[in-house]
């Protein structure tokens, strides 16, 4: 007769029975024995159930991921629960995670939940996040709760400072910041800061940082700013701006922002060219600036493969005021890293290009605004920034392009002393570089990111201005491209990034400020 496996489970075969009183006339020693053994078989079980728990778990964790890796979990969210928050407003968070809520399979809100975590990390008001996945209702099958829970900054005021110089251009500058997080509730961000520069530049700002108002999918920044640069050693004037700019919008490649300056420009020394005179007094620039930008370069520091490009629009001229400058300004960068393989080698190569020219009633005959126009020098890295056309080594800030004769000055015997030469900035201007840069064989360097570099650039700027442009000609231009070459060390710390370069200048004009020799600079805190 055949037997039913299941129902042998079930009902097991009667254990043979033992008499009681044969038991309990057995000795004690042998009941202590028999105690014993009950208790390590206890625990042996004890043990091979948590033991075949966790081996549960974990299989039914593996055909989870497994499902996940082949076909789409349907899931949506009941409920998000939000915890830790005292300063932040509920409904601030609630609009920053509501995106969960449209999530429809477990994908989906992974991926979700992997995004709101690195914006709400951005926002720099909280030392810790932490989102988690939990079932929904019993009632509700295939439903979800996300619980956030968020860990606020301790200290809602942060400041700092530093001193940066820059022994090849003799200058250098106090700079300092303060900011004042999450006053309202609502992430904003309250900073000001100042800058002191012993030779060129000083500046005082305050802002304010709205990352979501109203209901804005894009963040709502302000800021009012009073900017005083000296120009008299390169150009013979100084320049005052009090300024407010208003950024309208903010997202990951795109931003357009409003700027409204009153600008100064006056000559202390009265010794200024003649198209530098022309220029002196007060002006107005309302004007709206969009830049594009988008990044895939591995480190935006030190890259060693991807690409980069970056585009600015400004159009000036948006007041009908007889002082406001109408011009358009347009300006290029584009960087892009080829990775060698061997010593973390990599040849970046970079292209700038600028553009100015002025709108508006005879536009043909007028000059565009000196302080708008491009220069190119300086100390500046041509790898890490952008900034338009700048950056060529071994060549002094201003340091090249169209130059003008100052005035004469005039001694007690009446002998006429020349003064030396303005700088006049270009409306064209194209500068090219490409940087080799290595490791060194030493290991202690490597681990300190100190590496090298061999690099050449070349670049040109001309004036297009006042009916120049008729007398432009690409080859005369392309004859008339500076270009230097070099090699040097990179030492990043965590104070400041140095650069110790030798530039040689293979190609400069009569008028230029260039000089073969080592150069040092000292760059912000990476």
């Amino acid at each position: 007769m055949a037997v039913d496996p299941v129902k042998e489970q079930l009902n097991p075969k009667p254990v043979e029975e033992v008499p009681i009183e044969e038991e309990l006339s057995g000795d004690n020693k042998d009941h202590d024995n028999l105690d014993e053994d009950e208790e390590e078989e206890e625990e042996e079980e004890e043990e091979l159930s948590g033991r075949s728990r966790l081996i549960s778990e974990r299989i039914k964790m593996n055909n989870f991921m497994e499902r996940l890796s082949k076909e789409n979990v349907d899931l949506r969210v009941h409920d998000i629960i939000i915890k830790g928050n005292t300063k932040t407003k509920d409904s601030f968070i609630e609009a920053e995670v509501g995106v969960l809520k449209k999530a429809t399979t477990m994908q989906e809100l992974i991926q979700a939940t992997s995004i709101i975590n690195a914006r709400l990390q951005s926002l720099e008001i909280f030392d810790g996040i932490s989102i988690t996945i939990d079932a929904g209702p019993p009632e509700l099958p295939g439903t979800a709760n996300v619980i956030v829970k968020v860990v606020e900054a301790k200290s809602t005021l942060v400041g700092n400072f530093g001193i940066y110089t820059k022994p090849q251009a003799r200058s250098g500058s106090l700079e300092g910041s303060v900011k004042l997080r999450n006053l309202l509730g609502y992430a904003d961000i309250w900073d000001g800061s100042w800058a002191y520069g012993w030779d060129q530049a000083s500046e005082i700002s305050a802002g304010i940082h709205l990352p979501r108002f109203k209901g804005l999918s894009t963040p709502l920044s302000a800021r009012l700013s009073l900017l005083s640069q000296d120009w008299l050693s390169f150009s013979s004037y100084k320049e005052r701006m009090l300024g407010l700019s208003l950024g309208l919008i903010s997202t990951r490649y795109h931003d357009l922002a409003y700027n409204f300056t009153w600008r100064t420009l006056t000559d202390p020394s009265h010794m200024a060219s003649r198209s530098v005179r022309e220029q002196l007094g007060h002006s107005l620039i309302s004007s709206l600036r969009y830049r594009f930008k988008i990044d895939r370069r591995d480190s935006p520091i030190r890259p060693t493969q991807g690409y980069a490009f970056v585009s600015t629009t400004q159009l000036a001229g948006l007041m009908p005021d007889s002082r406001s400058l109408r011009f358009l300004r347009q300006e290029f960068d584009l960087r892009y890293a080829i990775p060698l393989g061997f010593y973390n080698a990599a040849l970046n190569l970079g292209l700038s290009a600028g553009a100015i020219f002025p709108w508006g009633s005879e536009f043909l005959n007028r000059s565009s605004p000196i302080s708008e126009r491009f220069f190119i020098g300086g100390q500046s890295s041509a790898v890490c920034g952008f900034g338009g056309p700048t950056t060529l080594f071994g060549f002094r800030s201003r340091g090249l392009g169209p130059t003008e004769l100052r005035r004469v000055s005039i001694d007690g015997s009446r002998d006429a002393t020349p003064t030396g030469r303005d700088a006049l900035g270009g409306d064209l201007a194209l500068t090219a570089f490409a940087d080799l840069s290595f490791d060194f064989p030493l290991k202690v360097l490597t681990n300190a990111g100190i590496h090298g570099h061999l690099f050449a650039s070349t670049g040109n700027l001309t004036k297009l201005t006042q009916n120049e442009f008729r007398n432009f000609s690409v080859q005369n231009f392309g004859q008339s491209f500076r270009t230097s070459v070099g090699a040097g060390v990179v030492i990043p710390t965590n104070l400041f990034r140095l650069e110790i370069n030798y530039c040689h200048i293979i190609k400069q004009a009569e008028h230029d400020r260039g000089k073969n020799g080592v150069q040092f600079s000292f760059s912000s805190p990476l």
